[in-house]
């Protein structure tokens, strides 16, 4: 697989009215002022923090990542709920939006490829978040492995994406093991679980419905200023499947496979239609 998924054309979207325009400016300003000025703070805690362990700096963040997911004219409809576990959270990958969904729907800390921290923007929010970058290499497989396994140990709840790559939202591609590898090492201290979590995304009527996607070479400014133009009365579906224990599983890819398939088969039913149980908060 490249690093890039592009098996899928771009969306054909219309162009934005006036009004749509001037609803673009209006939420990106918002966007923006928020993002900044909650930047600030989260400096601030995440100083605190080194000495009293609060817990608010992460709650800023998550908080911020509701705030945007409004501002993309997101509602969150909940199947569901978070794990109490400590552990890993495994999800399909659409695209930018993700980040915000996931934000509201649990208090998560991303594992991303390192060719994002270099991203324009996205690669400066990224770091400002408390993402883990980890590069394709397999000389650097073991220091990352227990990088992942400190951090789980420290109690954050990982969020990483095992396509590799996003898509147009509308399918799931392979699951890639080697990460799952975090949760199977007899030396973690406690017990480790794997929660796997559909996301689907419903445009408003009106619009493509790979419209939230962001993939393969599509540019990012172009795709962001159409979501906050157009996007409005959109809604999401995030389905937390009951977390899998990596002591039921026999290596690391049998438990890949049985996330893969749980995420795949959330993501088939939602774009179905079949009807969900939500928990709407």
């Amino acid at each position: 697989m490249s690093l890039r998924w592009n098996e899928a054309d771009p969306p054909q979207v219309r162009k934005p009215t006036g009004f749509e325009i001037a609803r673009m400016l209006l939420r990106g300003s918002v966007l923006v002022f928020c993002t900044y000025f909650g930047i600030i703070f989260v400096l601030f805690f995440n100083l605190v923090e080194r000495v009293l362990p609060l817990g608010i700096a992460h709650r800023i963040i998550c908080l911020w990542g509701a705030i945007c997911l409004w501002l993309c004219g997101l509602r969150l409809r909940r199947h569901g709920h978070p794990m109490t576990h400590d552990g890993i959270v495994v999800a399909n990958h659409t695209g930018w939006i993700d980040i915000f969904t996931l934000l509201r729907a649990d208090r998560l800390y991303f594992v991303s490829k390192v060719e994002v921290s270099g991203w324009p923007i996205v690669g400066i929010l990224s770091r400002q978040i408390g993402t883990m970058y980890i590069e394709r290499n397999r000389a650097h497989a073991k220091r990352q492995e227990a990088a992942l396994r400190d951090r789980l140990i420290r109690g954050e709840r990982l969020c990483f994406f095992p396509e590799g790559t996003s898509t147009d939202g509308r399918r799931v591609l392979g699951f890639r093991s080697s990460l799952f590898s975090a949760v199977m090492s007899a030396d973690l201290p406690r017990e480790m679980w794997v929660q796997p979590v559909s996301v689907i995304y419903h445009p408003p009527a009106g619009l493509p419905v790979d419209f939230y996607g962001w993939w393969g070479t599509m540019p990012l400014g172009g795709h962001v200023r159409n979501v906050l133009a157009l996007s409005a009365g959109g809604a999401v579906d995030v389905i937390h499947h009951p977390p899998l224990h990596p002591a039921d599983f026999a290596d690391r890819k049998a438990l890949a496979a049985a996330s893969e398939a749980a995420v795949r088969d959330g993501v088939e039913r939602s774009l179905a239609g079949e009807r969900l149980v939500l928990d709407q908060r």
